[in-house]
């Protein structure tokens, strides 16, 4: 059974001192794009879903 994403809520807290101090940590760029272009697609869905009704 496919899971419906019916709201997305994404809070971040951006702390420059840690972030200069993790740099060194290799990120896969490529898997935080997809998910976030995921997420994304699922909120054009839901915001057309809304708009049909």
């Amino acid at each position: 059974m496919p899971i419906e994403i019916k709201e997305l809520h994404i809070k971040i807290n951006v702390d420059e001192k840690a972030a200069a101090t993790t740099t060194e940590a290799p990120v896969d760029v490529s898997k935080i794009m997809r998910a976030v272009s995921e997420s994304v697609e699922q909120l054009v869905n839901i915001d057309k879903r809304k708009k049909e009704r």
